[in-house]
């Protein structure tokens, strides 16, 4: 296996972008893979493609659209309203979290999974992927801890030593939109990735979670640079 390549879990979106750019400055070979899960739109997967196209960066779609047809949820489901609001204002009778209904069960397990199983294959070590427990819209496996136990059972599954990367994990969107302004692509993210639960690229629609904590996050980082 190649320690010096690396396998990015990409999706044209802020934070995958901001990884994938992160990978080619750690790793002298880097390939992403997209994935095709029945999403409410395909925009991001066109954007995905011309983000590596530009970056010179070998791309793939991988087709898991069955995962759109094992739960129900905003983002596979045109038929389901969307949950506005963030994560806190979710939760059970008990007093806990419980995910918005744009989560979709199991997304990060098959991605990630699949991802180990196609860089086995490429002879690479290394997998990377954007979450991030910090601003995780309450998304379970967006958690370290899950991540760090994926990769101990990837491991014993395929006998490999894979590392899962996150170099977002600790982040927040202001110091993700930071990263990008270090590494010289805040224009390509503000203007070309796509967040927005709506396929709308750049500032996107402006009303969806994931647009909300996109731009929360811009305003907090240009606020602090102009301080």
């Amino acid at each position: 296996m190649d320690n010096n390549a690396a396998l990015v879990l990409f999706s044209g979106g802020q934070d995958s972008t901001v990884c994938l750019f992160w990978a080619l400055k750690k790793f002298s070979c880097v390939e992403a893979v997209c994935f095709s899960y029945g999403q409410r739109h395909d925009s991001e997967i066109q954007a995905a493609q011309n983000i590596a196209l530009a970056a010179g960066v070998p791309f793939s779609i991988i087709d898991v659209s069955f995962i759109s047809g094992l739960s129900c949820n905003s983002l596979t489901d045109t038929s389901v309203e969307m949950d506005m609001e963030s994560i806190p204002n979710h939760l059970h009778k008990g007093g806990s979290d419980i995910p918005p209904n744009s989560f979709v069960p199991g997304r990060n397990l098959f991605f990630i999974s699949i991802a180990a199983v196609i860089a086995r294959e490429r002879n690479i070590t290394n997998l990377i992927t954007g979450v991030s427990q910090t601003d995780y819209s309450g998304y379970p496996d967006c958690r370290e801890k899950f991540i760090h136990s994926l990769n101990t059972t990837l491991n014993l599954a395929m006998d490999e030593n894979f590392v899962i990367h996150t170099p977002l994990m600790q982040c927040d969107k202001a110091t993700v939109w930071k990263m990008a302004a270090e590494m010289d692509i805040l224009d390509l993210v503000k203007n070309q990735t796509i967040t927005c639960y709506n396929g709308i690229p750049g500032n996107g629609c402006g009303k969806c979670p994931s647009c909300k904590l996109r731009n929360r996050g811009l305003q907090q980082y240009e606020s602090e640079i102009s301080l």
